[in-house]
């Protein structure tokens, strides 16, 4: 799915890049391979490459059309962007600008950007190169962003011990928006609009957000990376390498699946293969997704 009308709402999904394949048993370490041998028949192949037993990452953010803004959830890897030694991010050259333009939106027509986390592959389109200079992407949108996550990449932009991609990736991608005064840093709930709202959602990062719209009685959550893979949903309890508080992470997944399920709003994640997008459902035995009921 690529683009659906939610109330008076249309969101529009903006693909960057081709899927990525990524070594699933390094991805998440404590998950057994038996789990995914027994569900290979259904994660492939969209979300999972069995000959080389890697999940396949997209990349896209998530365009949303209301009545009164354009407010556009993260923004991908971004262009020319220096990341050495995280290859996935690093120097890319994509189309990405032409296809939000084809769905009907310049940059200086999206009103708000918000950011789930400030991870590489969430933040690059916050800003673009201009005559040597990183400059905000969008010129007239407002840019929202835990202030605890802002805080923590702060820091580590000063950290020598980190890598150099971890160390760009605040100061190209973020600190340009904050020194031309376009972030808005934002704590505990914050709505926006009339029908989208930001809540704390820690454990993949400390300051990871979702965002949930509502919108004529249909509802959507966009979760960031609260969730890498489909094989999240029934089994909620894995975490990846990349979670920062592994507790707190499946706590804020359980949650959010629970909203789901009991909403019957789409869940939105920034990662999954075709068609991208799935409602829950909940029984005794657990979560599972549904595919079909979109």
């Amino acid at each position: 799915m690529d683009r659906c009308i939610i109330g008076n709402v249309t969101v529009t999904r903006i693909p960057e890049r081709e899927p990525q394949r990524e070594p699933m048993f390094k991805f998440f370490p404590d998950l057994p391979e038996e789990l995914v041998k027994a569900n290979e028949h259904w994660l492939a192949p969209d979300h999972y490459h069995p000959p080389s037993r890697s999940m396949l990452l997209h990349f896209h953010s998530w365009l949303l059309q209301t009545p009164h803004h354009n407010i556009l959830v993260d923004t991908c890897n971004g262009n020319h962007k220096p990341r050495p030694g995280l290859e996935m991010s690093d120097n890319l050259n994509t189309p990405f600008m032409e296809r939000l333009m084809d769905a009907g939106v310049a940059p200086e027509d999206v009103d708000f950007v918000m950011c789930t986390h400030l991870h590489p592959d969430h933040v690059g389109w916050n800003t673009r190169l201009e005559n040597g200079r990183w400059v905000p992407t969008f010129p007239n949108a407002k840019y929202l962003m835990s202030r605890i996550e802002h805080d923590i990449w702060a820091a580590r932009s000063k950290d020598a011990s980190r890598p150099q991609w971890s160390r760009n990736v605040y100061l190209d991608s973020v600190l340009p928006v904050v020194d031309n005064g376009m972030a808005v840093m934002v704590q505990g709930i914050h709505a926006v609009d009339d029908c989208f709202t930001i809540k704390p959602a820690p454990g993949h990062t400390a300051g990871t957000c979702r965002a949930d719209l509502q919108s004529g009685g249909s509802g959507a959550v966009f979760c960031g990376d609260m969730l890498h893979t489909p094989l999240q949903v029934p089994y909620w309890q894995q975490t990846s390498r990349t979670c920062e508080d592994k507790p707190q992470a499946v706590k804020s997944r359980r949650e959010l699946l629970e909203d789901c399920a009991g909403s019957r709003a789409i869940l939105m994640p920034m990662h999954f293969g075709p068609p991208y997008v799935a409602r829950i459902n909940s029984s005794t035995a657990g979560f599972s997704l549904d595919f079909t009921g979109l």
